[in-house]
């Protein structure tokens, strides 16, 4: 019986060390790992213990060989002028390998980092610093998964790599800069297993191949931001699984196919930002999975298909900036009760804004803008509790001010409201009409621009203190621009041009705090937008995009009647990016201080009456790329310097007495006149003696001067200055012809 117990014990203890060293590690494959880790200079990795089965990232088989590599987001960092080991490419076993999210430095095609990796399945070395090109015959057979997005990979993606992965289900190379077309042969009878293609934000170019139809499981594909043109591939609607389409910001051209019908799982469809045209399919409404539909900025025209508004699970409708049209009254939105944003602006939609609009409640963005839309705001408007963003401007009698003003207050959540072109030569409602106003208090941007509105800046701005963008360019607002402007805690963006403010600038206005204070401006941070927003720094420029509300501080008071002098105050807005005070009254020195604005791009101080000399210490200004001071009454050189010698002459002419490059006139050069040195001895000597024989001999010249020629010398002397006068008035006058020109042009172009 004892033998017996013993034996047992005996069996359990050999059994424990089979069991130990069925997973003590590979002595080779620690040593590889080990040499990983050496090339690494942050952070060290606690890799001490005997088994490295038991390390972090490490997992093992049952035979000790290691199989995965997990690794992502430790912030390893290689040392300098250490590639991607080619160490782990002795770890044959490995199945998977994730050592994403790091910033591992290396080149991919100058290692043999793959070449041993037969049995790999899944590569994610995503959100790395790697470079060079894909490698194209490695022996990738058991791959399924491979992302490779967010790094600086380049060159064509071979088709050789689809073909060697049968088993392949994902693959990203998202954000690189590879070029060259999409492989044609991506999919083929043996890889029906592929489901997600992500080709977006790199430099592919050429026409999307057809081929795609074979796969025959794919649910995602993306090739967004890239440079593809051509029509899309009649075959990708073969591809019936699909369930997101994405190629946004291309060259895609041609038609939409009635065919895109067939794809009945598709919930997202993205081709915005191309040169899609024709009419859109009849039968889109069939797509009854839709939730995303994005075909804004591009050449579609016809009406807006019906059946669209069968789509009950729809949640974003874009198709913003094309050529549709139609009644719009005749869209019913009651059965969209998941509709989230609407996006209709700059089309040719007519008709009155529909009240079955408002049974979206779950909606948080409206735009329709820039149409011939009849729209009255309405009290049930209220009823969209989540209601964020609003723009209806440019439209047809949209009226009444004050009372879509007292409406509007109750959407407690709006944070955008644009209603530019609106209200047209109405006045603007004081304070006295909004006694009782207690709304808008997550408002963030105020767009009144081009309203013709009158009247004077009410105070009942100055209870919006989460503003922190105020457009009320373009109308007739009088008055001087109240203190109280100065003490908004978010407001970075003032624009109040084309107006008929007058008064001084109010030096409490440059204490705005988010210009002041970068502390005050990081509390604020990135703020989401609901629907992007666009602006244009110029009449040519090109069209740029918001997703986000950026820290970009205005100050645009141009073309009014302002006067004095500019504070010198001013320079306390040390991180204004754009001030334009040009076509005003301003008089006096430009203030020394602007140069404290070390981030400003852009200073317009044109078209005023601005004396003295450019400062010196503008030189110092390094971002500027606009700079214009024309038309004023500036002399002296200007300052030599790269920065300003580097814009065009006409930022400064309408000087008379300014001088120096870039102005073709230049500055004449004083020198000193050479007097007889005189000894301090010979001064005491003489200074008490009176020269009265010099006096004399002056008194009589004098006399006999006077007598015979003054008559003639005060004739030329008024002459003189008679002429000189007429000079000043012409050149004031060409002056004031020249401000007044250069005025019109800019405002009506």
């Amino acid at each position: 019986m004892a033998n017996a117990f013993l034996f047992f014990l005996l069996l359990i203890f050999s059994s424990n060390i089979t069991f130990e060293n069925i997973h003590a590690c590979n002595q080779s494959e620690r040593s590889s790992l080990l040499s990983f880790a050496l090339t690494l200079s942050s952070p060290q990795l606690n890799w001490t213990s005997a088994d490295c089965c038991n390390w972090e990232g490490i997992t093992c088989n049952q035979g000790g060989w290691i199989t995965h590599l997990q690794l992502p987001s430790k912030g390893l960092k290689l040392k300098e002028g250490i590639f991607l080991s080619s160490s782990l490419g002795n770890l044959t076993h490995l199945t998977h390998l994730n050592l994403s999210h790091n910033s591992l430095y290396g080149s991919l095609d100058q290692t043999e980092f793959f070449l041993s990796m037969n049995d790999l399945e899944i590569l994610d070395l995503s959100n790395n610093l790697l470079f060079g090109v894909l490698p194209s015959s490695q022996p990738f057979s058991h791959i399924q998964m491979v992302d490779l997005s967010n790094n600086r990979l380049h060159g064509a993606v071979s088709s050789s790599f689809f073909q060697e992965a049968w088993n392949l289900t994902s693959f990203n190379v998202s954000n690189n800069t590879f070029s060259g077309p999409i492989p044609s042969s991506i999919c083929h009878p043996s890889s029906s297993s592929l489901r997600h293609l992500d080709f977006s934000f790199n430099k592919f170019n050429g026409s999307i191949s057809s081929g795609l139809g074979k796969c025959s499981k794919l649910q995602v594909f993306r090739a967004g931001y890239n440079y593809l043109s051509g029509s899309l591939p009649e075959d990708i609607f073969n591809s019936t699984t699909l369930e997101e389409i994405s190629l946004l910001r291309n060259s895609l051209y041609g038609a939409v196919s009635d065919r895109i019908s067939n794809l009945n799982n598709l919930t997202t469809l993205d081709l915005s930002y191309n040169q899609l045209s024709g009419v859109l399919p009849l039968h889109l409404g069939k797509l009854s999975k839709l939730k995303h539909i994005l075909l804004d900025f591009n050449h579609l025209e016809g009406s807006f298909p019906f059946s669209l508004m069968n789509c009950t699970n729809l949640v974003e409708l874009r198709m913003g900036a094309n050529n549709l049209g139609g009644d719009i009254s005749m869209l019913n939105f009651s059965k969209l009760s998941q509709l989230s944003k609407l996006d209709l602006r700059q089309n040719n939609f007519f008709g009155i804004l529909p009240r079955s609009l408002y049974s979206c409640k779950f909606l948080k963005a409206i735009r329709v803008a820039y149409n011939n839309i009849e729209i009255k705001i309405e009290p049930e408007i209220r009823s969209l509790k989540s209601l964020s963003f609003l723009s209806l401007g440019m439209n047809k009698r949209l009226t009444n001010i004050k009372e879509s003003m007292r409406i509007l207050m109750g959407c407690k959540r709006l944070a955008v409201l644009s209603l530019a072109s609106s209200f047209l030569g109405e006045e603007m409602p004081n304070s006295v009409e909004m006694a009782d106003f207690n709304g808008f208090q997550n408002l963030l941007i105020l767009d009144l621009n081009s309203c013709n509105l009158s009247g004077i800046i009410p105070s009942w701005l100055s209870k919006l203190k989460k503003l922190l963008v105020l457009d009320l360019n373009n109308n007739r607002i009088t008055g001087s621009i109240p203190s109280w402007l100065g003490t908004l805690p978010r407001l970075q963006t003032l624009m109040m041009e084309f107006n008929q403010l007058s008064g001084e600038f109010p030096k409490e206005l440059c204490t705005l705090p988010m210009v002041v204070s970068g502390q005050t401006a990081a509390q604020v941070g990135r703020i989401y937008l609901e629907l992007p927003i666009y602006y244009s720094p110029g009449a040519h420029a090109k069209l740029l995009q918001y997703n986000y509300i950026f820290y970009t501080p205005f100050i645009h008071l141009g073309h009014n009647c302002l006067s004095g002098n500019i504070p010198i105050e001013i320079g306390q807005l040390q991180l204004l990016h754009q001030l334009d005070l040009s076509a005003n009254n301003f008089s006096g020195n430009i203030p020394d201080q602007i140069s404290n604005l070390k981030y400003i791009e852009v200073l317009d101080l044109s078209m005023n009456d601005l004396s003295g000399k450019i400062p010196a210490s503008f030189t110092g200004l390094n971002f500027l790329s606009r700079f214009n001071v024309s038309y004023n009454n500036l002399g002296g050189p200007i300052p030599s310097s790269t920065q300003l010698q580097s814009f065009n002459a006409s930022a400064f002419e309408g000087n008379l007495k300014l001088c120096g490059a870039p102005l073709p006139n230049k500055c004449e050069t004083t020198t000193g006149v050479d007097t007889p040195d005189i000894s301090t001895q010979d001064v005491d000597t003489k200074k008490h003696q009176i020269p009265w024989f010099y006096i004399s001999v002056a008194l009589g010249f004098i006399t006999g001067f006077w007598g015979v020629c003054g008559p003639l010398v005060l004739m030329r002397k008024w002459r003189y200055v008679y002429y000189h006068f007429l000079d000043n008035v012409q050149d004031r006058f060409h002056v004031m012809i020249a401000k007044r020109m250069a005025s019109m042009k800019r405002r009506f172009g």
